[in-house]
């Protein structure tokens, strides 16, 4: 029987809109996408898309051969109808899925500039712990679940954090921003994760460390696999008494950025509960991430299981 992956959070639409008129300026060190109030612009592409933390990961799950599952709400709308169709194209279980007659779903317009870099204009709409739509902990079923942000609510995270813990669900989790507000509780939640994702910055939020690998070698005492990435940088993953360490997977012309991040966790999660080893859970969720900043949007390059992955140089310790 396939590994049970249960990703919980949050599913958007996407609209991408690009072209010369979002070329990025300069001012001082900031770059800006600059709209005359007023103007009407011309625009190359527009391309539709779903996203989300929640749906991005389950997304990977299933595309890995995983039994996907994704938890959480939707509004009784176009954006919510275009979020099923994906759902059931991937094959992705929508058995917790609810759509509300009173929520709409969330929309993001992204504003993408030729270099890949974006402006997000988000709404927040339904989710998870909001109004009636509270999160059924009972249901709560797999073999892992996997958390990325449940809106800033730090109750509710816990909440499932422990009810997953007692129904013996081993939990990845990749902290949002509004969680990261929060270190001292994220820090009081670590006992029952088995998998923590988070780049340089976050995790000195949460453990000491200058370099990515004392940080790593910290983390690792509250979980059983600990990974800090660092953009172009790479990537340091400590587990199985091990210490995996990888820069640059690939150089690639970057064409947007929205769901690299989310890429990377969900596929180091999914090598892990598929039972591979570090070295490959450190190349696949590079791989995942790299490919998806090649495409329009936070699913289109997501890797399916028979992808070839290129070599990586890594370096490996013994802990």
């Amino acid at each position: 029987m396939s590994v049970r992956m249960l990703a919980i959070g949050t599913a958007t639409q996407d609209v991408f809109l690009s072209g010369e008129a979002l070329q990025p300026h300069r001012h001082g060190k900031e770059l800006f996408e600059e709209l005359k109030l007023g103007s009407k612009l011309t625009l190359d592409a527009i391309v539709f898309a779903t996203g989300g933390n929640a749906m991005n990961a389950a997304v990977t799950f299933a595309r890995q051969g995983l039994h996907s599952s994704f938890m959480g709400v939707i509004g009784d709308d176009p954006a919510g109808q275009a979020v099923t169709r994906v759902l059931d194209d991937e094959d992705i279980d929508t058995t917790y899925l609810h759509v509300a007659d009173d929520q709409t779903t969330s929309y993001s317009t992204i504003l993408l500039a030729p270099t890949g870099e974006r402006t997000i204009l988000n709404y927040s709409g339904a989710k998870i712990g909001h109004g009636k739509h509270t999160v059924d902990m009972h249901a709560l079923d797999g073999d892992w679940l996997y958390i990325s942000s449940m809106g800033g609510s730090m109750q509710l995270l816990a909440d499932v954090v422990d009810a997953a813990a007692k129904k013996g669900m081993k939990v990845a989790f990749n902290p949002g921003s509004r969680e990261l507000q929060y270190p001292d509780k994220i820090r009081g939640l670590l006992d029952d994760v088995t998998l923590l994702v988070m780049n340089k910055e976050e995790m000195q939020l949460i453990v000491e460390g200058d370099t990515m690998e004392e940080l790593a070698r910290h983390a690792a005492h509250y979980v059983d696999y600990a990974v800090v990435t660092d953009g172009p940088q790479g990537v340091t993953a400590v587990g199985k008494g091990k210490v995996v360490t990888g820069g640059m997977y690939k150089d690639v012309k970057v064409v947007d950025r929205t769901g690299a991040g989310d890429a990377f966790g969900s596929g180091f999660a999914a090598m892990v509960a598929k039972g591979e080893t570090l070295e490959k859970a450190v190349v696949f969720a590079s791989a995942n991430s790299t490919s998806v900043v090649t495409k329009i949007g936070a699913t289109a390059g997501i890797l399916h299981a028979r992808a070839h992955l290129e070599d990586m140089p890594l370096k490996v310790k013994r802990l």
